[in-house]
């Protein structure tokens, strides 16, 4: 008995990093999952973000408004890039952020004037314009500028029923226990190097959890990574395929709440 009791406390000191989601797996023993996500509805998306994501068989999820122009001119090539596996997320129909954030948010689109209920009839309302675009009925949810707050109150629990999860902003995840799919964190990229990027995703490999990257524009424009640089990121995760899980941020998310 007292060989037994020893054993387990050696086992306890040699194993101090054991968490008790220790089971969960990422698909084909991939030891983490990268997310690419793509904010605002931009012509970059079609002209650069797609194609590169396609080269390395590669898959995005593009969160567009639903007065984006690109979305409105370029229609079809929206609808397009859906049938070859990438994803239309509801990024709601204006855009409206927290106005103490800055003097470029209009009243009319500040959520400290909205209520609730009101960016839930947006959502629900962007969710249609959206369905007539790809079809879809099921669809993940990214906050603007990462707020989740209305006139003063969370509407975390009210989207729950219109989005399979939802993406704000926050650091990589250190476990995937308890990882909460309407408060998921993701990396907002501006500026920022190949390697600075790869290092974030090895980051993830190493704790064994998942990076969502947050792009604005690529190529040029509004918080910005440059193309190249952006290109060299998913040159890598192609690279080194049996490492990552890539699919699009719905896909993952429907994965994680499988494992629950």
């Amino acid at each position: 008995m007292k060989s037994l009791f020893a054993f387990f406390w050696v086992f306890l000191f040699l194993f101090p990093v054991l968490k008790i989601d220790a089971q969960f797996q990422w698909p084909d023993g991939a030891k983490a999952a990268v997310c690419f996500t793509y904010d605002d509805g931009l012509d970059c998306h079609l002209d650069v973000a797609v194609p590169q994501l396609d080269e390395f068989e590669l898959k995005g999820t593009f969160y567009c408004t639903g007065n984006s122009a690109s979305l409105y001119n370029r229609m079809e090539e929206w609808r397009e890039i859906v049938r070859k596996g990438h994803e239309l997320g509801n990024h709601t129909l204006f855009h409206p952020c927290d106005g103490n954030t800055g003097d470029w948010v209009k009243p009319e689109y500040d959520l400290n004037n909205y209520t609730p209920d009101q960016i839930i009839a947006e959502l629900k309302t962007a969710n249609t314009l959206l369905k007539a675009i790809d079809g879809k009925e099921k669809r993940t949810y990214g906050y603007t500028c990462s707020n989740t707050v209305a006139g003063g109150e969370d509407f975390t629990d009210d989207i729950q029923s219109l989005f399979i999860g939802a993406r704000c902003d926050g650091p990589i995840p250190e476990t995937m226990k308890g990882y909460d799919v309407y408060k998921t964190p993701s990396f907002a990229v501006v500026d920022l190097s190949a390697d600075e990027m790869i290092k974030t995703v090895e980051n993830a490999r190493e704790k064994g959890t998942i990076v969502v990257f947050m792009f604005h524009s690529v190529g040029g424009g509004y918080l910005n990574v440059d193309a190249t640089e952006h290109h060299k990121l998913l040159e890598y995760i192609a690279e080194n395929k049996d490492d990552y899980y890539n699919a699009t941020f719905g896909e993952v998310l429907e994965y994680i709440k499988s494992r629950r």
